[in-house]
C-alpha cells in the first residue's frame, strides 16, 4: 500500500494506492480508516478502485452499504477513483451519480478528480 498526503485548498487528503485488496468487507474498511487516520491524521481518503473488492460493486451483496456506512459513522469523507465503465448495473450507476452530488462519498475516474471532490 502506497500512502501519499495531498494538500489542496487548506485540506489534507490521504491518497491510497494499492495493487492488493485493502477493502474486502466492513471490518477491513474500518481497519483502513483507522490506519490512515492514525498515520496521517486525515479524515478525507481517496482509494484506487483496485484496492476495493469487486463484491462492493455488486449491490445485491449489501457490501457497499455496509462499507460506506462505516465511513460515514467515523466521519470520513471517501472517494474511490478508477474506471467504472465496465459496470452496467443501473442501481450502481445511480448510487455513483447520487454520491457524486453529495458531500461525503465520491466515485471519480482518476486520482486528481477524487482529490478535487474531497477538497470542496
Amino acid at each position: 500500500m502506497k500512502l501519499e498526503i495531498v494538500r489542496k485548498n487548506n485540506r489534507k487528503i490521504a491518497v491510497v494506492n494499492s495493487d492488493e485488496l485493502l477493502i474486502t468487507d466492513a471490518l477491513s474498511a474500518l481497519d483502513l480508516v483507522m490506519t490512515v487516520k492514525y498515520e496521517t491524521g486525515c479524515t478525507d481518503i481517496a482509494v484506487n478502485k483496485e484496492a476495493v473488492t469487486e463484491d462492493f460493486f455488486i449491490l445485491s451483496t449489501c457490501l457497499a452499504g455496509e462499507i460506506l456506512q462505516k465511513f460515514i459513522n467515523y466521519g470520513v469523507r471517501f472517494a474511490i477513483y478508477g474506471y467504472f465503465s465496465k459496470y452496467t448495473s443501473k442501481p450502481l450507476k445511480d448510487l455513483m451519480y447520487e454520491s457524486n452530488k453529495g458531500k461525503n462519498i465520491y466515485f471519480q475516474p482518476n486520482m486528481e478528480l477524487a482529490v478535487d471532490k474531497l477538497c470542496r
